[in-house]
């Protein structure tokens, strides 16, 4: 199974300015989480945020901010307990209708078009990270862990969440991995551009 660019949303939990300095490898993690937020610009894919506890742990990096669509700000350690799962699954919408359809109040809403591909990086990876996936889990979105844009304080906790996490049913990738599964052909428009970033 590959990644659809089309059905994929991105979520990028917690690169956070007094955090990243603590993070382990944490450089690196956040030039991968830059990559993957321009990547799915390149594959028009939605892009959000959080950011936890930000008046005492700072906003995420500016870049990084800039490029989310949304960042949501949030004190639980799961962002889906602050409502996440709605911004990435949103509600029906009414069915358009003509003179002859049926009246508005008659019509049944049509879901709007699902993306249910969560690609998620971030850090805490054992805490922010790890809750929130296991819970969009819990919700029935599929999965995708960028091991590569993910850390932790330690690398021992970083390694654990993702065992838990593949355990979980989770898929781990790296940023690489989603650029090319997202475009798929070296015929994307956005190919040139890609190569760019990643290498």
């Amino acid at each position: 199974m590959l990644l659809e660019a089309s059905e994929s949303q991105l979520v990028l939990v917690d690169y956070q300015e007094r955090l990243m300095p603590a993070i382990f490898e944490g450089d690196l993690v956040l030039a991968n989480a830059l990559k993957l937020a321009r990547l799915a610009e390149l594959a028009e894919v939605p892009v959000f945020g959080t950011e936890q506890n930000p008046s005492r742990l700072g906003g995420n990096e500016a870049q990084l901010r800039a490029l989310c669509s949304k960042t949501l700000s949030k004190m639980h350690f799961s962002a889906v307990a602050e409502g996440l799962s709605e911004w990435l699954r949103p509600p029906a919408r009414p069915q358009g209708g003509n003179a002859r359809s049926l009246p508005k109040h008659l019509q049944k809403p049509q879901p709007a078009p699902e993306r249910n591909t969560v690609v998620i990086a971030g850090c805490e990876a054992h805490v922010c990270l790890l809750q929130t996936a296991l819970e969009l889990l819990e919700d029935e979105f599929d999965v995708w862990v960028v091991t590569d844009a993910c850390s932790s304080r330690t690398e021992r906790n970083r390694d654990a969440a993702f065992d838990r996490l593949a355990g979980a049913g989770g898929e781990l990738v790296t940023t690489e991995m989603v650029a090319f599964e997202w475009l798929r052909s070296c015929e994307h428009p956005a190919f040139k551009d890609m190569l760019a970033l990643v290498k």
